[in-house]
């Protein structure tokens, strides 16, 4: 098996992609609507046949609620893998995002975490090379 897809939920599905295309450099992989339905994905350039993150509208209260109670605690909805966690964070805070964590480091790894601006934590991470 293999993961191919992982969903996030948004508040505002046009605000996500701006941010998850302009600010953190993923490229659109499929947008197409029926009906009141939008499906948004992205995926990373460095990966065009990878993982791809939709970006799915809260309009559900269940999926609002989780995603306000997790963003509340602090957690985040997704992380990403970089190889340079210090320079992704550069590059990334100025495009204007909103870190709530700059570089730090944790056993086995260095993370940072960023606002989307559409209702979730984003964390960065770094993996330790031993």
């Amino acid at each position: 098996m293999k993961i191919k897809l992982m969903s996030v939920f948004v508040d505002d599905q046009d605000k996500a992609l701006r941010f998850y295309t302009e600010v953190l450099g993923f490229a659109k992989k499929a947008d197409f609507s029926q009906g009141p339905f939008r499906w948004l994905t992205v995926g990373s350039p460095e990966e065009p046949d990878g993982t791809q993150l939709q970006l799915a509208l809260n309009d559900n209260p269940v999926a609002k609620a989780y995603q306000q109670a997790i963003f509340q605690q602090g957690q985040p909805a997704a992380m990403f893998n970089t190889d340079d966690v210090k320079g992704d964070y550069e590059r990334i805070k100025a495009r204007g995002a909103e870190f709530t964590m700059p570089p730090t480091g944790v056993t086995g790894s260095t993370i940072a975490m960023l606002n989307d601006t559409c209702g979730n934590l984003i964390q960065l991470v770094q993996l330790a090379r031993y």
